[in-house]
């Protein structure tokens, strides 16, 4: 089954998330599909960013977006854009 998650990277107190598409069974920080976006939380000086036509091409072909990447697909959607 394929997947689409966050993989963490960063550094300490600084966290910054990759936004990938990978087999079920990899590693978190290990093998992956494809790179579609960054998260860096935030209020001030945090991002998201996301290829929307590469991830709904990996939803059409079946892939699984996790629970917490859902939500931030849906909150960055409802923010203004500045």
């Amino acid at each position: 089954m394929v997947v689409i998650r966050l993989s963490p990277g960063g550094k300490k107190h600084s966290p910054i998330y990759r936004i990938q598409v990978a087999e079920k069974g990899a590693k978190l920080c290990g093998r992956f599909l494809e790179k579609l976006g960054t998260y860096k939380p935030g209020k001030t000086n945090g991002f998201f960013t996301l290829d929307e036509e590469r991830f709904n091409h990996w939803v059409s072909k079946g892939a699984q977006p996790s629970e917490t990447l859902k939500k931030l697909i849906k909150d960055s959607k409802k923010a203004p854009k500045a």
